[in-house]
């Protein structure tokens, strides 16, 4: 019997086959990226990067253009949600909601208390993220011991969780606005949305073509231009139950090229560092602190936390089937950063190498000692699949 999937039309056992893989080439990209990175030919990999092309180098062009391409995915999957998902009922959505509130405040603090008046308190926004194909890539190891319901919560937390990066980036990270720009993007955006609620276009081509102006006017608006990607999912024709409207065909068209194509890119193109002898030393610096205790503790504590005080105030209920042992081990997946933390990186610490690199290196760090803890957990208190 299929279950009814939140994401892109599939079944949830496809999706989570999908991201299975995804995560895995993602750990292939980061390792190979960084061993080219530290190796004999690592200075002109590096350089790669770094190559101008136009007006942005070849890092940059991934960044802010690409990237809008995974943002617009990221879209497309949390209006499903928001019809057909977890967070079409209210009371269903609350815990899923509560916990990614949870899982971005608490690590969000504790980055703060150990970094404000620093100059790198605007990466307080770095511990927030949680990369789902990691963290639902991990969680698909445990087979199928995994209750449903436990997918399906950290499927929905994930994907609020990246609303939350989304809204981080735009409120926190824009530095100067040209209003002219921004303007003529958010003009476009009620063009396209007139077109599709209005006019009931459902053609593919003048979304496109909008999106690419919206696209390019964020570029140079201040706004970071990825939140185009956001704005044009918005846009685009949904129809509740119908798997063949154009947001569900442009989900499957789109998920496969994010998750084995851009999601690798990006992962080479931002793990392309040189990694020094005394890279240890930064584990004490305040930065680096507020990362891999916000990630590894903060995120399971927020979680579980708000969770548990969502259900015990009768805002909403535990799934059946899922013990709190259980979602807290979902909580330390919650700590696997990666993608996002990455990203939120580059924009936090705009032009300064070293914290860049260094901050890098602590989420990889810490991503991977909340996968490694979050499955040994798991794996310890889920029963044993009956044969």
């Amino acid at each position: 019997m299929k279950i009814r999937n939140i994401l892109s039309g599939r079944t949830l056992r496809g999706f989570m086959e999908s991201e299975k893989s995804g995560g895995l080439t993602l750990i292939v990209c980061t390792f190979v990226s960084i061993l080219l990175a530290n190796s004999s030919i690592g200075e002109g990999y590096r350089s790669f990067w770094e190559t101008h092309a136009g007006s942005h180098t070849i890092a940059e062009w991934i960044n802010d253009g690409l990237m809008a391409i995974f943002f617009l995915l990221v879209g497309l999957e949390l209006i499903q949600e928001i019809y057909e998902g977890e967070l079409s009922n209210a009371k269903r959505a609350m815990l899923p909601l509560s916990g990614a509130l949870g899982g971005m405040l608490i690590p969000a603090a504790i980055y703060m208390s150990l970094n404000f008046g620093t100059d790198t308190q605007a990466g307080f926004g770095i511990p927030m993220a949680t990369d789902i194909a990691f963290a639902l890539g991990i969680l698909s190891l445990l087979g199928n011991r995994v209750p449903v319901s436990l997918k399906v919560f950290l499927t929905a937390l994930a994907v609020i969780d990246d609303l939350g990066a989304i809204i981080v980036i735009a409120i926190f990270y824009t530095t100067s606005l040209a209003w002219v720009y921004l303007l003529v993007a958010l003009g476009i955006f009620v063009l396209l949305l007139l077109l599709n609620k209005k006019f009931n276009v459902t053609n593919m081509i003048p979304y496109i073509i909008g999106g690419v102006i919206m696209w390019y006017c964020m570029l140079h608006s201040g706004v970071h231009a990825t939140i185009a990607g956001v704005l044009l999912a918005i846009t685009i024709p949904f129809k509740k139950g119908d798997q063949h409207c154009l947001s569900n065909r442009m989900q499957h068209a789109l998920h496969y090229p994010v998750a084995f194509l851009i999601l690798p890119v990006f992962a080479l193109a931002n793990t392309a560092m040189l990694i020094e002898g005394n890279w240890d030393q930064s584990i004490t610096e305040p930065f680096a602190m507020g990362i891999i205790l916000g990630l590894i503790v903060g995120k399971p504590i927020g979680i579980t936390l708000f969770s548990f005080l969502s259900v015990k105030t009768g805002l909403c209920a535990l799934p059946r089937g899922v013990k709190w042992k259980e979602l807290l081990g979902v909580g330390m997946l919650g700590g696997i950063g990666f993608t996002m933390s990455i990203f939120i990186t580059l924009l936090a610490f705009k032009g300064n190498v070293h914290y860049i690199n260094e901050s890098k290196l602590m989420i990889l760090l810490a991503s991977l000692t909340s996968g490694i803890i979050g499955y040994t957990w798991l794996n310890f208190v889920l029963k044993k699949s009956k044969e």
